[in-house]
């Protein structure tokens, strides 16, 4: 009785890993959208580059040149990567300190270049990374909440996955500051990836 419940177990595991490989290969077969949130943070450059190594990687021996190339090839029919950064809104910069006070337009304008700037330069080095394995790539900037635009885009845009990096917040500051990475777990509607900083 013991023996034919074991061989049982047996076929029934052989079967879901036989399912798991054919859904693995479907998966496979399909062109990937992976979808990046950047922002300033280390965290979200190494999310990055462990997409780029488990998804877009190169062949190991560099050198033949051949392989490279037919690998890149592959990378860039592979899939695509979609670079997404939040610009915060300027409104959360400002405490009013008196009703009579006011900020002056030319440093709003001044702070908002200040802003598009620092996104150009976040997003030109993840592209550079990107352009680095010739993985075709996308780069995209919203105005907003981080959580919130990071959900709403992926909903839009209905990547094969969503990754986000983790800044490494304890308890009490995820607490009070909330995380973005939680937050897009509970409401985003893909499947998503929260890549953990290195310690």
């Amino acid at each position: 009785m013991e023996t034919t419940c074991t061989s049982e177990r047996g076929a029934a595991d052989q079967e879901r890993m036989k399912q798991q490989q054919q859904a693995m290969v479907e998966v496979e077969k399909k062109q990937l959208k992976v979808m990046v949130a950047i922002e300033e943070s280390e965290g979200s450059f190494h999310a990055l580059k462990w997409v780029l190594d488990h998804f877009f990687f190169l062949p190991s021996s560099s050198s033949a040149g051949e392989a490279a190339e037919a690998e890149s090839t592959q990378n860039h029919e592979k899939g695509m990567l979609i670079l997404f950064h939040v610009q915060q809104p300027l409104v959360n910069y400002f405490v009013p300190a008196d009703p009579g006070i006011y900020v002056a337009p030319l440093v709003l304008e001044s702070i908002k270049k200040a802003q598009e700037q620092n996104s150009a330069v976040l997003l030109g080095r993840a592209l550079k990374l990107c352009k680095e394995r010739q993985v075709k790539t996308e780069a995209m900037i919203a105005n907003g909440e981080p959580k919130e635009m990071i959900c709403q885009a992926a909903e839009q845009i209905h990547p094969t996955l969503l990754v986000v990096g983790s800044r490494g917040l304890g308890m009490i500051k995820r607490t009070i500051l909330g995380s973005v990475s939680d937050y897009c777990v509970h409401h985003a509607k893909c499947p998503i990836l929260i890549v953990k900083p290195p310690k």
